[in-house]
């Protein structure tokens, strides 16, 4: 499953801290550009949206059908309820880094402020 490409693909995950996006070289904030693109690639695939739905279903169908009360049901519901939560958190992840994305063009394009004297 885990092969050289995605290594690669992660070791070139951007490594400097978004929130200080305005201080950040054109280099670095060309791969925010390009990791933002990746994101918003999956985000706009629809294939993609259809799997995390009916994931999400399958989930939330499982969770409905826990109809005892003991300690192993209680701990079926927190497992998938931490399901569910994790592939919230991973869409929302990717549309962070889409957010970022945008900002990063934005300051690359933004004229640049000139001191006049």
């Amino acid at each position: 499953m885990i092969n050289e490409e995605l290594v690669q693909a992660y070791n070139a995950k951007p490594r400097t801290d978004i929130n200080n996006i305005k201080k950040m070289s054109p280099g670095q904030l060309d791969q925010v550009k390009v990791y933002g693109s990746n994101a918003e690639n999956l985000l706009n695939n629809k294939d993609f949206a259809v799997f995390v739905h009916h994931f999400k279903f399958d989930m939330t169908a499982e969770l409905a059908s826990i109809a005892g009360h003991t300690p192993d049901d209680n701990a079926r519901r927190v497992s998938i309820a931490h399901n569910i939560a994790g592939i919230d958190k991973f869409v929302t992840s990717l549309k962070r880094a889409a957010y970022f994305k945008e900002k990063a063009v934005s300051i690359q394009t933004a004229p640049q402020d000139k001191e006049i004297l």
